[in-house]
């Protein structure tokens, strides 16, 4: 193997662009100061630009195929999260995670910008990137609340002040049953002023092909849809004949059949200019953009909307589906010395626009999506005892979001030659985020809104009101919503954060260090906006339904301080050989449901609500301990490392939607249980021969849950006031609630149990001065949840939970609980270096898995994200 190929191969310094790359080494910032990968005391995974460029990494599905403790949520590009050492309470996918997503736990960093964003992690190209770092457990004193189960940092390339480069690449191939790839990225660097004043720009565009065909399927009402008991009339056994449905109830999506209709597309660029102050001071300023576009859906359905058995990689979307993300963040970094101290600023401002649209027919056969639809009949309000008539059942929601993100971050640091090392620092960030999103599934004709309510209702016009969101509320858009809203939210949420940090280093001997440090955290966080629906009386034969709330009335702020701390000793006993030993502690901010609420109703009359479920619910915790040892042994022909960790994460957030149940049609979260988590991770770098390297990397995980709380009744007045909650009023009888937070033992969602990789390159002269290389590996990943033990199973038949004896859901909730099965993936790389060209030949799962990475209930039927297949092609390069 050649420089910089594994994961603890080489890259340069974060703050020197012009430092020199060597090929057993890897220099990291993992703790704010430039070291040896081997000298951080924790456990970290590190990629450098060829070891990049050579595994053919440009998205985080990729990198995540040697990043072994690091799973990934994924419902397609950019709508996914990132989880580290099984730290996870479940997904659910992007339907109001701007609004009410919990924070994630694993922070996204781009040089210093934090990238968090609740269920949408960025999924940032990889091109020209200096190294990507992925830091295990909690660092919440450098890195913050969001850094709670770690962090993964792409560090960008820096301009160098004394050298002219450039780097061209293109690639283009296929996929196995779907449609071609291609590539294309440049790269320059141009010294404008020799050693005072470079830039360093790339540009990228990259097609990748879609693989799941979108196949002709018909919608049939059902009687066993759970809210046909709205269509009781004359004993007619909540059945409809062709003419009380509009287009005689012959409904199908003809119009979006198509093979391969979900491609994505990656383009953007980013420009760096870098100016040397003086001697001892430099200034970089960067500038990035990236539009991310993908279509359809990256989920393959088992049935159809009519319940009929899908094959292959198939789905079969009523409404078109689409998501467009784009981000363009300014940032800036002055370095310098006083003295002989260092001292870094560096800030950024971030601003990402998100559009998103899904399709959401199959809501038609659920609890009240026929109430929406449907009029006469047993309904609540429309035409009450009159002959049932439903109307199309084809609805989709949308999804429109701004975020801004703006930090400033000060350190001073101590030589970093001194026997006693400090760093301190003061940070400062301003999260935003103003969300409008809109779920259009009302087709009962809207009310023609230049008429009053008293001539609609005495011209006898079956129709719906225009739902609007409180005019008194702070609001993204005025006014009325779409003829097919029927419920939506324009909500405005976000934080600031204060906070400063100390970091210390004594050596009390020369192969002896002792770390301690801390930071103080401030979170003043907010929410402001309406939720609105037209789940109302009032609804009915008026031109506007204004029954949004004003959650500006609701005062929703809360704040959040305190400590988070770590210490670590370690332990040199030998040259290339060390021991650490490190407690530390993680955090993340609390957040907002859609303000109060009051749910599960008493089981004796008058079934008042049980549970008030407040408007804001608190930060989690993590308290972890670790040990490792990293060694090269044999003349440092191996490398060694290994690590074992014990965590204890307190107060979890979680979330619920769960409309069967009892818990209400509209999703929540609260704080829960506690998690146990221990693991051990190996790492091993063999170079057995000139030219030959082998790299394994495996972790053991085991996650359980440690205690059961209840869910107890707070509404005074209730039968079991002051009581864990166990049975619920709901529809028209008495059930038994299971228990909402899960078992004792039962372990988290996203957390395989093991996880490992192994691969190695050989490289050779050949005639000619040929260089030639031949690369493979395999990972394999072991079964794992979805979603944790509080929500019912997808995956046993006859289970009262809504699934029938073949799998098909009938719908009582969108969140189930699936066990995916494990799966290996394989991949292979062939080529030749001359001169300054390189061809590749390589293949991404060259078996052709379709194993499950998400598997999930989002359309009321059992849908599985599934990773990509069988990619092939040519990627050529050349340098300048």
């Amino acid at each position: 193997m050649g420089s910089g190929e594994l994961a603890l191969a080489q890259s340069a310094p974060q703050a020197d662009a012009a430092a020199s790359t060597s090929s057993d080494v890897i220099i990291v910032t993992a703790q704010r100061r430039d070291q040896s990968i081997q000298d951080v005391p924790l456990t970290l995974q590190a990629f450098s630009t060829d070891t990049l460029s050579k595994l053919n990494v440009t998205s985080i599905d990729g990198l995540l195929k040697y990043t072994p403790n690091v799973t990934f949520s994924n419902n397609g590009p950019g709508q996914g999260a990132i989880f580290l050492r099984g730290l996870s309470a479940g997904f659910a996918g992007q339907q109001s995670s701007a609004t009410i997503g919990g924070f994630p736990n694993v922070a996204v960093y781009l040089d210093d910008q934090s990238m968090q964003f609740p269920a949408r992690n960025v999924d940032i190209y990889v091109a020209d990137i200096e190294r990507v770092e992925v830091l295990e457990g909690p660092q919440g004193t450098l890195f913050g609340g969001g850094a709670q189960a770690g962090v993964l940092r792409y560090i960008t390339n820096k301009p160098k002040y004394n050298k002219f480069e450039g780097r061209l690449e293109g690639s283009f191939g296929g996929t196995a049953q779907g449609a071609a790839n291609g590539s294309f990225n440049a790269m320059f660097n141009i010294p404008v002023i020799e050693d005072k004043l470079a830039i360093r720009a790339v540009v990228y565009a990259d097609h990748h092909g879609g693989y799941i065909d979108n196949k002709f399927s018909t919608f049939t009402r059902r009687p066993s849809d759970l809210g046909s008991y709205y269509l009781a009339y004359q004993g007619n056994g909540n059945q409809l004949t062709p003419d009380q449905q509009v287009r005689q109830g012959k409904y199908d999506n003809n119009s979006l059949v198509e093979d391969n209709f979900n491609p994505v597309d990656y383009t953007g660029g980013r420009v760096a200019v870098g100016w040397k102050i003086a001697p001892d001071w430099d200034l970089l300023v960067t500038e990035a953009y990236q539009k991310l576009e993908s279509k359809g859906t990256f989920a393959a359905q088992s049935y159809t909307y009519d319940y009929q058995p899908l094959t292959g990689l198939s789905s079969t979307l009523f409404a078109p589906q689409y998501n467009k993300d784009d981000y363009t963040n300014t940032a800036w970094t002055l370095n310098g010395k006083l003295g002989d101290f260092k001292v870094i600023y560096t800030g950024a401002y971030l601003t990402r626009h998100i559009s998103q649209q899904g399709d959401y027919t199959n809501y038609a056969r659920s609890t009240y999506g026929i109430f929406y639809q449907c009029t006469g009949g047993a309904n609540y309000y429309w035409n009450v005892g009159k002959a049932p008539y439903c109307y199309e059942p084809t609805s989709y929601w949308t999804d429109k979001v701004r975020n801004t993100h703006e930090s400033h971050e000060f350190r001073i640091s101590t030589p970093d030659s001194g026997r006693i090392r400090a760093i301190a620092g003061a940070y400062y960030e301003n999260f935003k985020i103003q969300d409008n999103q809109d779920w259009d599934y009302k087709t009962i004709p809207s009310c023609d809104p230049s008429l009053t309510a008293d001539q609609i209702k005495n011209a006898g016009t079956v129709c719906m009101g225009l739902v609007a969101p409180n005019p008194n509320a702070t609001l993204n858009v005025q006014g009325p919503r779409g003829p097919y809203v029927a419920f939506g939210e324009d909500t405005q949420r976000g934080f600031k954060q204060y906070a400063q940090f100390l970091s210390v280093d004594f050596d009390i001997l020369p192969n002896l260090t002792i770390t301690g440090g801390t930071r103080h955290y401030y979170y003043k966080e907010y929410e402001t906006g309406s939720v609105y629906s037209s789940f109302n009386g009032g609804c009915y034969q008026v031109p506007v339904c204004a029954t949004g709330s004003n959650l500006d009335a609701q005062n929703l702020q809360a704040h959040y301080s305190g400590f988070k701390s770590k210490a670590t000793i370690t332990w040199k006993p030998s040259p290339g050989t060390m021991l650490y030993a490190t407690w530390s502690q993680g955090f993340r901010p609390g957040a907002f449901n859609r303000g109060s609420s009051a749910r599960v109703k008493d089981p004796l009359p008058p079934h008042a609500p049980q549970l008030l479920v407040s408007a804001a619910y608190a930060p989690d915790n993590l308290t972890n301990w670790e040990g490792g040892l990293k060694t090269d042994l044999f003349d440092r022909k191996v490398t060694f490392n290994l690590s074992a960790y014990y965590m204890s994460w307190d107060n979890i957030q979680i979330g619920f939607f769960n409309p069967a149940a009892g818990f209400g049609n509209t999703a929540f979260a609260v704080n829960g249980p506690t998690y146990h988590i221990k693991g051990a991770e190996v790492q091993i770098v063999a170079r057995p021969a000139a030219g030959l390297t082998f790299q394994g990397s495996a972790t053991y995980n085991d996650s359980k849950q440690a205690n059961s709380p209840c869910f107890i009744a707070n509404n005074p007045g209730v039968s079991s006031f002051g009581k864990c909650i166990t049975q619920v009023f709901s529809g028209g009888a008495v059930k038994d609630v299971q228990s909402p937070f899960g078992t004792p033992g039962s372990i988290t969602p996203f957390s395989p149990h093991f996880q490992g990789n192994i691969r190695g390159r050989y490289e050779w002269t050949g005639k000619g001065g040929v260089e030639w290389f031949v690369a493979g590996g395999v990972n394999y990943t072991s079964s794992y949840f979805n979603q944790p033990g509080t929500y019912p199973s997808g995956d046993e038949a006859g289970n009262g939970n809504g699934v029938g004896p073949n799998g098909i859901i009938v719908p009582g909730t969108t969140v189930l609980r699936y066990k995916m099965k494990g799966y290996a993936l394989a991949d292979a790389q062939v080529g030749f270096t001359r001169d300054n060209w390189t061809v590749t030949l390589f293949g991404d799962n060259i078996f052709n898995s379709h194993a499950s990475t998400f598997t999930n209930s989002s359309q009321f039927i059992k849908t599985s994200t599934v990773v990509r297949p069988l990619t092939y092609g040519i990627k050529i390069a050349t340098k300048l």
